[in-house]
């Protein structure tokens, strides 16, 4: 072990002896190849190949009976979460070292090099031929490559290549590892899947938020974004009754006409009902979120962020709107409680 100039773990040593390595020893898969799964798999799928469901389709075109998807290979040997869970609980309860597979060794290592965390880059499949119901598939895997250190754009961290050779093999597979080894080699090979990993760092800086969502800017209501812009929250006016009005309106409801002028607000009015947003999260956003319908002292109301402590709200409270710029392009009124 050794420690590079920005004081990293460096495994590279150890790494490289684990290249060509099984990863674990033989497994095998908890069913047979059926026909039941493969009718779930196109129907999930979509996959209208009716050599897939019917015999006689499959006899046109030459095969002695339907056959899996060639896409389903590795659900073959998939042990389910429950599965899954078993192996985590028995790999943590066994001694650290005195049974660790290479898989094991390998993110081990990836782990103290201060790379703690995983995202799958990719998976590459070969396939032999068809599978065929009523087959036994057990796979063999092993560790193809580890790269070395690479800056990505989600850190630093080394990429881990994982070759897994699939075998039609005798059922019953046999228990131990060395008769499992053994009853492999006499399988018949179906298929290859490489599968790709980067173990990295991720960054320690967070990812800056992303800008508002800006809102639909029509002939209508340019004029109340752009006195935002200059800080002044603008209501419209009809020109003939004098009747304000929000949100924006080509004609006044009132009597109808289209001529139309503006009054700066004072921002001053009571919070009429409001809501607090929890899910589903935009970036943009802080969570919880409260959003407030306000009945401003002019009369109209007005849809608008609340700067308080959602437990704080109250129907009926005071609330002062002030402009608050979000970026250089868009100010939006934020109100908060009113100053007694």
């Amino acid at each position: 072990m050794s420690s590079s100039s920005d004081s990293r773990v460096d495994h590279s040593g150890a790494l490289g002896e684990l290249v060509g390595r099984q990863s674990g020893p033989p497994s095998v898969g908890p069913d047979l190849v059926n026909e039941p799964m493969i009718r779930h798999w196109a129907e999930a799928m979509g996959d209208a190949n009716p050599i897939y469901v019917d015999d006689d389709a499959a006899h046109a075109v030459g095969l002695a009976g339907i056959i899996a998807p060639p896409t389903m290979l590795q659900a073959w040997i998939m042990v389910g979460l429950s599965g899954t869970l078993a192996r985590e609980a028995a790999r943590l309860e066994a001694p650290k070292l005195e049974h660790e597979t290479a898989n094991d060794a390998m993110m081990r290592l990836l782990d103290e090099e201060g790379f703690t965390s995983v995202v799958a880059t990719n998976c590459e499949q070969e396939y032999v031929r068809p599978l065929k119901p009523g087959e036994r598939i057990a796979v063999s895997s092993v560790i193809e490559s580890i790269s070395d250190v690479k800056a990505t754009g989600l850190g630093t961290g080394r990429f881990a290549t994982t070759r897994t050779d699939f075998f039609a093999v005798a059922d019953p597979f046999p228990s131990s590892p060395e008769e499992r080894t053994a009853a492999l080699g006499a399988g018949d090979p179906v298929g290859t899947m490489r599968f790709r990993i980067l173990k990295f760092a991720p960054g320690k800086k967070a990812p800056a938020k992303p800008p508002r969502p800006r809102p639909a800017i029509t002939e209508d209501n340019a004029y109340f974004f752009e006195g935002l812009q200059s800080g002044a929250l603008l209501l419209q006016r009809c020109s003939e009754c004098l009747t304000l009005r929000h949100p924006s309106l080509p004609a006044c409801g009132q009597c109808g006409s289209l001529e139309w002028d503006t009054v700066e607000s004072k921002g001053a009015g009571e919070l009429y009902s409001f809501v607090v947003v929890h899910y589903p999260q935009v970036p943009s956003f802080d969570y919880p979120l409260p959003i407030g319908l306000i009945a401003l002292d002019e009369g109209p109301r007005i849809v608008a962020n609340l700067a308080m402590d959602p437990s704080d709200a109250t129907i009926g409270m005071r609330l002062q709107a002030s402009i608050t710029a979000f970026d250089d392009e868009l100010s939006l009124p934020v109100f908060g409680p009113a100053q007694a």
